[in-house]
């Protein structure tokens, strides 16, 4: 059994992964983890990324490394087997058709595609996070929050704010129907 965590940044996407693995008794693999190396099997050059982002801003450098996010995702999956996978936030959130369909198609054979979110509400999920996101990065976050993508790839969501960690662990395995299994993995 996989179970992926989706969703954007400083959600808790890599806190409760841990807690899910530990219940569990699975690994945890963060895909954040293995991005350099899974970037660096198709070419990213780090110093184009950077000129991007001074030169014409962080939004050109984030949409340079689209489609090195994309072959991670491909990549990670294919290594990630009988594990909790934590996503960074961008990797599901693809703008171009072609790179969101690949993604879809990556996440497809995975039954446990869980989206964490402060609230349903958008305006008032960007306003949860945006505290615990630098500056410069909130209006990128507000866009994963805003954009389709993640809430169509997931096969669950579940709502964070006002709970622990340990409260959030807890609603993903009921969403999953995992919380008697989980059980006798203690």
């Amino acid at each position: 059994m996989t179970i992926i965590l989706i969703g954007p940044m400083k959600v808790g996407k890599s806190t409760v992964a841990r807690l899910l693995a530990e219940r569990l008794g699975l690994p945890r693999r963060a895909l954040d983890k293995n991005r350099w190396k899974y970037f660096g099997e198709i070419g990213y050059d780090e110093e184009q990324f950077r000129r991007l982002a001074k030169g014409e801003g962080i939004a050109a450098a984030v949409s340079y490394w689209k489609p090195f996010e994309v072959h991670a995702v491909e990549r990670h999956l294919a290594e990630a087997q009988d594990c909790v996978a934590d996503f960074g936030a961008g990797y599901t959130v693809q703008q171009d058709p072609a790179l969101h369909e690949r993604v879809a198609r990556a996440l497809a054979a995975c039954p446990h595609v869980v989206l964490l979110l402060p609230s349903a509400d958008v305006e008032d999920a960007i306003q949860c996070l945006a505290d615990r996101v630098a500056e410069e990065l909130r209006p990128l976050n507000a866009h994963y929050i805003r954009h389709p993508a993640n809430r169509a790839l997931a096969k669950s969501v579940v709502y964070t704010s006002g709970k622990s960690p340990e409260e959030t662990c807890e609603e993903v395995l009921c969403a999953l129907g995992l919380n008697a299994q989980a059980s006798g993995a203690r």
